[in-house]
């Protein structure tokens, strides 16, 4: 899934992002943007959900939301 996530203003912000995400179970690759202000998040839909993310997220101080995702087995 790709994740919007706006709140990153700064180029040292998607490290926290990256980092909060990388922790959520079932994470596999987390590949952030920040000139785009996203986050692409391969996962385990099994061990974790879109709304487990973008928790993980908000309570790293940034804010998320659901923008795109891919079929089922690519992202």
């Amino acid at each position: 899934v790709t994740l919007s996530v706006p709140g990153m203003t700064c180029v040292t912000c998607p490290i926290t992002v990256k980092a909060a995400l990388g922790q959520v179970a079932g994470v596999s690759a987390v590949d952030v943007r920040f000139e785009e202000r996203d986050a692409t998040v391969t996962f385990d839909d099994e061990k974790t959900s879109v709304k487990q993310l973008t928790e993980a997220t908000t309570n790293a101080g940034y804010p998320s939301t659901l923008k795109a995702t891919a079929p089922k087995n690519q992202s």
